[in-house]
């Protein structure tokens, strides 16, 4: 497991999506309103739009440009026009660190 440090807890604003790039990935990362983080690809599988720029509702991340949105747990979409899922990376708090593996995706 190769956990990189992307940001502080602190520098997350809650149930808004925001992309960092962690070793070549690019991945939207929300912190939801329970409290928990979360990170999907940050690509949408229906058009190659950034979901980070999208909207969080619930739990889950809708893309601005067509409106599937994708679960932040499973990376799972929704609802159409999306039918392809998302990655998961696995997200680990260190104190205030907010850690992720780019190469480690969850089993969902």
């Amino acid at each position: 497991m190769s956990l990189q440090r992307i940001c502080s807890l602190g520098e997350l604003v809650q149930d808004e999506a925001r992309r960092f790039d962690v070793e070549g990935v690019p991945m939207a990362v929300v912190l939801d309103s329970g409290g928990e983080v979360h990170a999907i690809g940050d690509t949408c599988t229906h058009g190659d739009i950034s979901l980070s720029e999208g909207f969080v509702d619930d739990d889950a991340l809708e893309c601005w440009a067509h409106g599937s949105r994708f679960s932040l747990r499973t990376g799972h979409p929704l609802n159409l026009p999306a039918y392809e899922p998302v990655p998961v990376y696995v997200v680990q708090l260190d104190g205030d660190d907010v850690l992720v593996d780019p190469h480690l995706t969850k089993e969902v």
